[in-house]
């Protein structure tokens, strides 16, 4: 059979998958190429600064809303 069909490769198929961009991914790897010693306690103070602003800026939205009680109670009574 050889003779008479020769044995021929296929052409090589074009194979193509496009590359999405995925930001959370992107973010996994840049964390894991960070990681290096010392890099878990610059994170912690990173997130603790974080942590405070959040509740300073909760803090100071509560006082605007107990001064804005406090007003409406004094004007409309």
């Amino acid at each position: 059979m050889s003779v008479l069909f020769p044995k021929l490769n296929k052409p090589r198929q074009w194979d193509y998958r496009p590359i999405y961009f995925d930001p959370e991914k992107e973010a996994r790897k840049e964390r894991k190429a960070r990681l290096h010693r010392g890099s878990f306690r610059e994170e912690h103070e990173k997130n603790k600064s974080k942590m405070q602003k959040q509740h300073a800026s909760k803090l100071m939205l509560w006082l605007v809303l107990l001064a804005a009680l406090i007003l409406g109670f004094y004007v409309f009574l």
